[in-house]
């Protein structure tokens, strides 16, 4: 495993973090632009503006069927270079959606990667699986692994090498479970604070699981396995510190959720937290990562409050292939939508990767 710590850079002081508010349109339609909330960046040509709040007008929203019919929502940047530098699926969290990262992926086009991302089968604008419109449930996770290998072989043969397969918390963990299974091929992979395991007391999967499967036993396993909040869907107060830093991406997510309350989500089911000890135990088996001969870079970070950093180095050390950008308090879970400070020597470590195991053509 190759390890690259990264020097914390300054961090803005405690009362910059404060949440701010700003009016909020109404309607269900795409919104305008926010020209408040742009940022900056050099273009491959020339400096432009990326705002967190809007679609790109480049970019294509869409629908994928599943093989059982199901809806899956996708969008799709077609590519800025000629010949395009490859080809990105980034799939993001539970409870996520793509606009999140918007920023990110408009980087990645404008570097000349041809970009999609997608919602997960039930979460976002990819429908619901449980008995609210809030609740995260799966019956497996092998559900979404059969979406993701299905998904990835019709976009990898629609679009330019080398393939690059990217994945945030929950959407990391099931890159790095289908990649345990042999269900996709990417040219390299890149999982943003993976969900190898979680920050809890570390008790045996088995004995976690054993837990897990008696309370969806004992109760609906389509009941919330936590509280989050007095009104069903309502962000914590304190959730912004377990996430981010900065306080202007935090709050693009909480506009991006009064735009579009298709996409508001809560805690999981009971039956999602039995699933995922399942999976889990799945990839911490014997030999599992070993057989992957894939290129992997993790970011991850020690201060993580939600997934375990301690076992995302242990799975970059057992990949054959296996590298690992550590972080520490100056990042948060949600890595890719830090401080500048941070994001950037992370995107850049992203770039550096890609450029030594994918090369340009």
């Amino acid at each position: 495993m190759r390890l690259i710590d990264i020097m914390p850079p300054k961090l803005p002081c405690d009362d910059a973090r404060a949440i701010l508010h700003w009016d909020i349109a109404t309607g269900y339609g795409l919104p305008n632009s926010n020209h408040d909330r742009r940022l900056a960046i050099l273009d491959v040509d020339q400096s432009a503006a990326i705002d967190r709040r809007a679609i790109p007008a480049h970019a294509q929203e869409s629908r994928w069927q599943a093989g059982d019919g199901h809806s899956i929502r996708r969008i799709d940047w077609a590519g800025a270079a000629v010949p395009a530098r490859g080809s990105i699926l980034f799939l993001p969290g539970r409870g996520d959606f793509y606009e999140k990262y918007l920023e990110t992926l408009e980087q990645w086009h404008r570097a000349g990667w041809r970009v999609t991302a997608a919602d997960w089968r039930g979460q976002a604008g990819s429908g619901r699986l449980g008995k609210d419109a809030v609740t995260g449930h799966i019956e497996d996770f092998g559900v979404w692994i059969d979406d993701l290998a299905a998904f990835w072989q019709e976009w990898a043969s629609a679009t330019p090498g080398p393939h690059v397969l990217a994945g945030h918390s929950m959407g990391g963990h099931l890159v790095l479970r289908a990649l345990v299974d042999g269900r996709i091929e990417p040219d390299a992979a890149v999982l943003s604070a993976p969900m190898t395991g979680v920050n809890s007391p570390p008790l045996p999967l088995p004995l976690l699981q054993t837990v897990a499967r008696l309370m969806c036993l004992v109760g609906d396993p389509f009941r919330q396995a936590w509280k989050w909040s007095e009104k069903p869907g309502e962000l914590p107060a304190d959730r912004a510190h377990l996430l981010t830093h900065d306080p202007d991406r935090y709050a693009d997510e909480v506009w991006w959720r009064t735009q579009r309350p298709e996409l508001v989500m809560g805690p999981a089911s009971w039956r999602w937290v039995e699933r995922a000890y399942a999976s889990w135990r799945r990839i911490e088996s014997p030999g599992a990562l070993e057989r992957v001969a894939v290129p992997v870079l993790f970011l991850s970070t020690s201060a993580d409050k939600l997934v375990s950093h301690p076992a995302n180095l242990r799975a970059a050390a057992r990949l054959p292939k296996g590298e690992m950008i550590a972080f520490g308090p100056e990042a948060h879970h949600e890595i890719l939508r830090e401080v500048d400070a941070v994001r950037d020597r992370a995107l850049a470590a992203i770039t550096e990767f890609l450029d030594r195991v994918v090369p340009p053509a």
